[in-house]
């Protein structure tokens, strides 16, 4: 069973940020800037921030934070939102969700620049991946399918399996592999037997956010095995939606948690802050 580690992907995608991040910097007079928002001290958001931040620093961006306590108005909230959105100096916003009830988020992120929408998570950027035109996709979902390409699995006629309907990964991938003309099915928390469609997939793909459900039944002899959760298991330790130690004996490659598509998002991010850095430019 192959590894499919994130750590090799991640740097070759900070090989060519790095590269191209110069040459902007040049022609703005300043590093590519993302601008992270974020309300409250989640651990989860202060932990994929500080992430955000190491790595911006290492592929030669720059980046800030804007935190807010978690009970700011919506008023307040909305003015400091509005002055990042129209500042030419802020390439790229992440925006640190969901957000406290007290904010109406659906209308922030569809007040959101398009352009500097680094996560993709905006009603144009989502309407740009359903069409097929240009526009960011959800990092985490651009994230499979660069790992699906550094390790040159094919994709065009492989029946893939999804578990996991979100709006930030299991439906933006499924239209990415449609895009590369994979047969794609989705299973979700109605789906009936799951593990008897899982056990069809050549490439399983989990995003369902529940420690270690995928067992070894879920998994056909020989396919490819791709864990997007970021669990934690009954003793309290990292662990993804996949029970790696049982499936590894029937699967052919799959991904560590931690180590495997966690690593790749933020690289992502980054080379996403560099596109739109580079937009402004053209």
């Amino acid at each position: 069973m192959k590894e499919l580690r994130g750590l090799p992907v991640s740097e070759a995608i900070g090989e060519e940020v790095r590269e191209k991040a110069h040459a902007v910097e040049v022609m703005l007079g300043r590093r590519p800037y993302l601008s992270i928002i974020r309300c409250g001290e989640k651990a989860a958001d202060i932990a994929y921030e500080k992430s955000a931040l190491k790595k911006a620093e290492a592929f030669g961006l720059s980046a800030g934070v804007e935190a807010f306590p978690e009970t700011v108005g919506d008023g307040m909230f909305m003015h400091a939102f509005s002055a990042l959105n129209e500042d030419r100096a802020k390439d790229g916003i992440l925006l640190m969700r969901p957000l406290p009830p007290q904010i109406n988020e659906g209308f922030v992120i569809s007040c959101m620049d398009a352009m500097k929408d680094v996560d993709g998570v905006s009603p144009v950027n989502a309407a740009g991946l359903y069409l097929g035109t240009e526009g960011f996709a959800p990092c985490t979902a651009e994230a499979v399918m660069e790992i699906l390409k550094f390790y040159h699995i094919p994709l065009e006629g492989k029946r893939v399996v999804i578990l996991g309907r979100s709006n930030v990964v299991g439906k933006p991938l499924a239209l990415l592999l449609l895009a590369q003309n994979a047969t794609v099915t989705i299973c979700h928390s109605r789906t009936p037997e799951p593990e008897k469609i899982c056990r069809k997939a050549d490439i399983l793909i989990s995003a369902c956010g529940k420690a270690k459900y995928v067992t070894a039944d879920f998994i056909k002899k020989g396919a490819v095995v791709i864990d997007v959760g970021m669990d934690l298991d009954e003793d309290g330790a990292l662990c993804g939606d996949v029970d790696f130690e049982s499936c590894k004996k029937k699967a052919s490659a799959m991904t560590p948690v931690p180590g495997g598509v966690g690593t790749v998002t933020t690289a992502i991010l980054m080379r996403h802050v560099l596109e739109a850095a580079n937009r402004d430019i053209l």
